[in-house]
């Protein structure tokens, strides 16, 4: 299938992917665009033994506000009032004024099925890999969506809403919800400054025995 066109490079679209928060109910590209994104990310993000375990939900409009008046009820029960007008509401309100949410899920049929083929000495990973394809699914529209001009960012409030979400929406119970990725145009003076490195490069990277075809020598 034919994927939405992503004319930036992929280093400059990874410096662009960051946390965005304060986001409009407004979009760049049609509906349509963001769907195809995520037919894209199902059909080409890898996972382990091809096991295809990752999920996506995709809410746009009243659909996507009734899903964080699901999360507001949700927390309000669990955290009560004190805690919730403490700035909380307000936290959920502006999910709510977001464009939309793609929520995350595991497919725990498949998940399982892919722990009883593996041979015995890949049974106790199993359940990392199936986290880690989920969340390079997640990295993928993160991404792919900031390159449209869409601020994002990645709340957890699962698994608190997850059965309410499931009988509103219809979603298999044997999908697990991991994550809701809000979008929408950032509103002005949302970008975020300069990412902070909180230790130096040289002590998160190691490179051994790579050479430079430039200047003929190791890097070592």
């Amino acid at each position: 299938m034919a994927s939405p066109i992503i004319t930036m490079s992929f280093t400059e679209a990874t410096e662009k992917r960051r946390t965005i928060r304060a986001v409009d109910s407004k979009t760049t590209v049609p509906d349509s665009t963001i769907v195809k994104l995520a037919e894209a990310a199902i059909l080409t993000v890898p996972s382990a033994f091809d096991s295809q375990t990752t999920r996506l939900t995709i809410v746009f409009g009243d659909d996507h506000k009734r899903l964080w008046s699901i999360t507001a009820n949700a927390l309000l029960a669990k955290i009560g009032e004190e805690r919730w007008n403490g700035g909380v509401k307000d936290r959920i309100a502006n999910f709510a004024n977001a464009y939309g949410t793609i929520l995350f899920w595991d497919d725990q049929v498949s998940a399982t099925a892919m722990n009883e083929n593996s041979p015995d000495i890949y049974k106790d990973k199993t359940d990392e890999w199936v986290q880690q394809s989920n969340g390079m699914h997640q990295y993928y529209l993160w991404t792919a969506l900031e390159t449209l001009g869409l601020g994002v960012n990645l709340q957890h409030y699962n698994p608190i809403i997850d059965a309410e979400v499931q009988k509103t929406w219809h979603v298999p119970l044997n999908w697990k919800l991991k994550a809701q990725m809000v979008f929408g145009v950032p509103k002005e003076g949302a970008a975020p400054g300069p990412k902070p490195q909180k230790l130096p490069l040289e002590q998160r990277l190691q490179v051994f025995g790579a050479n430079s075809r430039s200047e003929g020598k190791n890097l070592n």
